[in-house]
């Protein structure tokens, strides 16, 4: 999955937040992911149902067990009590929910006819080796350009609120009292 969309070791590890070295052993075959990063990567990488499942039964685990059907990715549809009016169930992905914050010191921003993606990095000196600095995704967050001026607007006016209103609260000077 990873080499078909010609992402790094470090662009899928940092996007689902394990080790690269970890991600390394997973597609080695060394090791298999638990659950949760598995599901975290079929995300990452927007799998088809079909192509999910596949993914699910090559890391070991059983399409049958009670923790797949709570996946979304069972498409078995034979009980037609709950069907849609299209004969099939209705899917629900469930998203695991980070309240983390992630903190970033590079940011590349890219767009096209639909928006901008905007890829929040984490540098980190690499003195000794290569002389140059790894980058590491943190985030990556897509939008309108109409979301992009909105969140212009509401950066700039939470910089000058953090600027102008943090500081001392200034008092108006006294009678004979100096200003400076």
């Amino acid at each position: 999955m990873r080499q078909r969309t010609q992402e790094s070791l470090g662009e899928t590890s940092g996007a689902v937040e394990i080790a690269v070295e970890q991600l390394d052993r997973f597609e080695r075959g060394a090791e298999c992911p638990s659950e949760d990063i598995l599901l975290l990567l079929i995300n990452h990488f927007n799998l088809q149902d079909d192509e999910a499942v596949k993914v699910w039964e090559l890391a070991g685990y059983d399409t049958n067990s009670p923790q797949f059907a709570e996946t979304g990715f069972d498409d078995d549809s034979s009980d037609s009590s709950e069907s849609t009016p299209h004969g099939k169930m209705p899917h629900v992905v469930l998203l695991a929910v980070d309240n983390r914050v992630m903190y970033s010191n590079a940011v590349n921003i890219s767009g096209d006819n639909a928006g901008l993606v905007l890829s929040f990095l984490q540098s980190e000196d690499n003195s000794g080796k290569s002389g140059q600095p790894n980058t590491y995704p943190v985030s990556r967050i897509g939008m309108s350009y109409d979301q992009a001026e909105s969140l212009l607007t509401t950066l700039q006016k939470a910089l000058l609120h953090k600027k102008y209103m943090n500081g001392p609260k200034q008092l108006p000077p006294q009678a004979g009292e100096k200003t400076t």
